[in-house]
């Protein structure tokens, strides 16, 4: 490593992930020292500081990893997202490409707010007021910027073609 990729990685382990996933989109990064530094700060705050529930947090990450078929960010983020109390069987919709069911209306918000702004790169009026309504306008941009992030992060790990760790069967099914 670089003097300047040792100090990125520093700079990661200072803060609540602890350690350098070898096989993550920062050790992608680390190829630009710089822009990992940026970015996994705007991660971490995603992650961790964000005004919206971790649950919540977690099922936008999963839809963007659905979205863009990124194997190991949905295997990296749908654990966690039950973990901290998603319905599995919105999951198992969301994972078959499906319009989860069983969604509350903070989830069902979200959903659909990522998923218009995935199909069409912005969001209805209804759709940012029901979020606005829920999260505040600070959760909206909270909301925009994890989508952006993450689709950034599948964008590189799709580009990298980053296998699965202990040679894990992809667990996104083809959509049709």
């Amino acid at each position: 490593m670089t003097d300047a990729q040792r100090a990125a990685v520093q700079e990661l382990e200072r803060g609540p992930r602890g350690r350098l996933n070898p096989r993550g989109p920062n050790a992608l990064l680390l190829r630009s020292p710089g822009l990992m530094v940026h970015t996994q700060k705007v991660g971490e705050y995603l992650r961790y500081r964000s005004v919206l529930p971790r649950k919540l947090t977690e099922f936008g990450i999963m839809v963007t990893a659905r979205r863009w078929n990124a194997q190991l960010e949905w295997l990296s983020h749908a654990p966690l997202a039950l973990q901290a109390g998603l319905d599995p069987s919105i999951a198992d919709d969301l994972l078959h490409g499906r319009r989860p069911q069983a969604m509350d209306a903070d989830e069902a918000a979200v959903y659909q707010f990522c998923a218009e702004l995935h199909d069409t790169q912005g969001v209805s009026d209804a759709t940012f007021k029901t979020v606005a309504d829920r999260f505040g306008e600070q959760g909206v941009i909270d909301l925009i910027a994890l989508t952006g992030y993450y689709t950034m992060l599948a964008m590189l790990l799709n580009v990298a073609q980053e296998p699965l760790p202990d040679n894990a069967a992809p667990p996104l099914p083809a959509l049709k």
